[in-house]
């Protein structure tokens, strides 16, 4: 999985946006909410993501996009290191919940945090469902 975030790596649908929303699972790594469902995408790729910031706690366009911008930064250079070999598809949803502001360094090891807690909950849920 190379280091990219292309146009159909990126969750647009609304259908599917709404799905994961009202039957998603939730992880959290404080200051980040990575919301997932595992559902098949037409497309055939394997993981779609979204990323968003509540315009209630950064009242500027300007935060909420910069903030934006690091986040999937960070998910475009941690999602090789977690998510190649897999095979089963998911859309994510990963939300900023705090109301202060950030720094990629921060974020990066949040990121992969909370990558490393998705992937320890599904392997469990995996093998109970075996």
């Amino acid at each position: 999985m190379p280091f990219n975030y292309s146009k159909k790596d990126k969750l647009k649908s609304k259908k599917v946006i709404e799905q994961l929303f009202s039957e998603g699972k939730a992880i959290t790594a404080y200051p980040l909410r990575l919301i997932y469902l595992n559902t098949e995408h037409e497309d055939g790729s394997i993981l779609k993501t979204g990323v968003s910031v509540s315009k209630r706690l950064h009242k500027t366009a300007v935060s909420r996009n910069k903030i934006k911008r690091l986040l999937r930064e960070a998910y475009r250079l941690n999602k090789p290191l977690y998510f190649n070999n897999s095979s089963t598809s998911y859309a994510f949803m990963i939300l900023y919940l705090s109301k202060d502001g950030t720094t990629f360094e921060g974020l990066n090891g949040k990121m992969k945090l909370l990558f490393e807690k998705f992937l320890n909950k599904t392997s469990k849920n995996e093998k109970n469902s075996t």
